[in-house]
């Protein structure tokens, strides 16, 4: 890839780590769901859960090294950091996952030291216990420096949008710290016929979508309007979903008492990636949810990546120069609170 043909301001903003190592379990519960490494091919270690391999990665994950080499050849000026998905803490016990949370957010800040102005963190909170994961989201933000948490688009089957949650988010809110929103345990898996990977072919956007919709009809976004928030794989089905949820509002009053602002109007105050492998679609996120909330993602390093999501966005040949930043690098900026870093 020619990097001098892409501009060299671009943020990725959904991009995922996972540590070379992990501790050894020191809790007291027999079989906690605790990660481990077991060695693969060269440059690759199996992520081992329940004592099978989860998922086998490469060393982008976690060499710094090689994530800046990848990085240069993708005309990518910085990476948000998060954990993949999957080492969310929510299915272990509160304690223990307050403890692995701990160690991903200081892998994910060392990290960041080690490149300050090529990576931003996203942390880790244990959201089955709002106490501990506000406590862990100051931690993370006032010691750590991190710029927010990467959070799953339930907690053991309840939206986030659920009002047990508003605590956390009123904390995120007025701490300003950006939450990431990544699709985990997807509702509809026995519906999908074909292989594992359908998860997140098919799966992924679904849960997203509910879980971004949760945020509008469980009035959350309503009581935290300032709140910094982002849904990966462009809102999921968000966008197909609002031209109904819009007119169900119109038409119910129950509804319009949920939700004090239109559906359509307050979908545009939360963010989005634009990882939906299409320019027709990002075309359409563009339309859906205006210019200043979408933002550059790829899944690097994982297979599904987009591999060139900067020459992505150059496909949209109708764009002025001014969106094109804004998608590159001023919208990003933005939602984690580094105007004058990207």
């Amino acid at each position: 890839m020619n990097l001098s043909a892409h501009p060299v301001d671009s943020v990725d903003m959904h991009t995922h780590v996972v540590p070379a190592e992990f501790p050894p379990y020191l809790g007291h519960r027999l079989g906690a769901r605790w990660p481990s490494m077991a060695e693969a091919q060269p440059c690759h270690r199996h992520v081992m859960l329940d004592g099978k391999v989860y998922r086998t990665v490469s060393h982008q994950c976690w060499d710094c090294t090689v994530r800046l080499a990848d990085m240069d050849a993708m005309g990518i000026a910085r990476q948000v950091l998060s954990p993949m998905p999957e080492l969310l803490s929510y299915g272990l016990a509160s304690d223990d996952g307050q403890v692995l949370s701990r160690f991903l957010n200081e892998a994910i800040a060392g990290m960041v030291q080690a490149a300050p102005t090529r990576f931003t963190g996203l942390g880790a909170v244990p959201l089955q216990d709002l106490d501990l994961a506000i406590r862990e989201l100051d931690f993370l933000l006032h010691q750590l420096g991190l710029a927010g948490v990467e959070i799953g688009s339930n907690i053991h089957g309840v939206s986030i949008g659920d009002a047990r949650f508003l605590p956390f988010f009123e904390a995120a809110e007025r701490w300003g710290a950006a939450i990431f929103v990544h699709a985990l345990r997807p509702a509809g898996m026995e519906r999908l016929v074909g292989p594992p990977i359908l998860e997140q072919a098919l799966a992924f956007p679904g849960e997203v979508g509910l879980a971004a919709a949760s945020m509008l009809t469980g009035g959350t976004l309503a009581r935290c309007p300032r709140l910094r928030i982002a849904f990966s794989h462009g809102g999921g089905t968000l966008a197909q979903l609002l031209p109904r949820l819009q007119h169900a509002w119109e038409c119910f009053p129950a509804l319009q008492a949920a939700m004090p602002t239109a559906p359509r109007e307050a979908a545009r105050t939360m963010y989005y990636d634009n990882l939906v492998y299409d320019s027709a679609t990002i075309a359409y996120l563009l339309q859906t949810f205006g210019p200043t909330r979408l933002m550059l993602g790829s899944d690097y390093p994982f297979a599904i990546m987009d591999p060139d999501p900067v020459g992505r966005l150059a496909t949209l040949l109708a764009l002025d120069e001014p969106t094109r930043a804004l998608l590159r690098h001023g919208n990003a900026a933005r939602w984690l609170g580094l105007e004058g870093a990207a």
